[in-house]
């Protein structure tokens, strides 16, 4: 089950991709393996050499009220090069991490993070014209066919 966050592509060009592990507690895991997660509006931050994904929701499972706030701060785990390389890329410029997909792997909970820079409001223009036209491309090769 791999969960992606579209508008996090909209958003942001992603400039370089990273896999991280997600600490999760309890019942977590399963809402994760079932789907009921939502990265759209989370983000990750870098606090005292270590990278921490924030507002992003896992619905609690059925029953478990021990861990009812589905959107609290999640630690990740990364290696302290890689979070010392992105904090210096991000303290030099513009860019802002965000999680772009998550994911199970060999059981585990895993987390692609992007590097991202903020689009401009022409760029999503550009993009979302691209998907328009493709779209009335793909509509009259079905057209012709028939």
């Amino acid at each position: 089950m791999r969960v992606f966050n579209k508008r996090a592509r909209f958003k942001y060009q992603i400039l370089e991709k990273l896999e991280a592990g997600v600490v999760l507690n309890g019942a977590e895991i399963k809402s994760i393996r079932a789907g009921r997660i939502d990265l759209s509006e989370s983000f990750a931050r870098i606090k005292d050499g270590e990278v921490i994904l924030v507002n992003a929701f896992i619905n609690p499972w059925m029953g478990s009220q021990k861990y009812a706030d589905s959107r609290r701060e999640r630690k990740l785990l990364l290696h302290k090069k890689q979070i010392l390389n992105w904090q210096g890329k991000i303290a030099g410029s513009k860019l802002t991490v965000v999680p772009v997909s998550l994911y199970i792997k060999n059981n585990l909970a895993k987390v692609e993070l992007g590097l991202a820079k903020s689009k401009t409001k022409f760029d999503k223009r550009a993009v979302l014209k691209k998907k328009s036209i493709k779209r009335e491309i793909e509509r009259e090769l079905r057209g012709k066919k028939s």
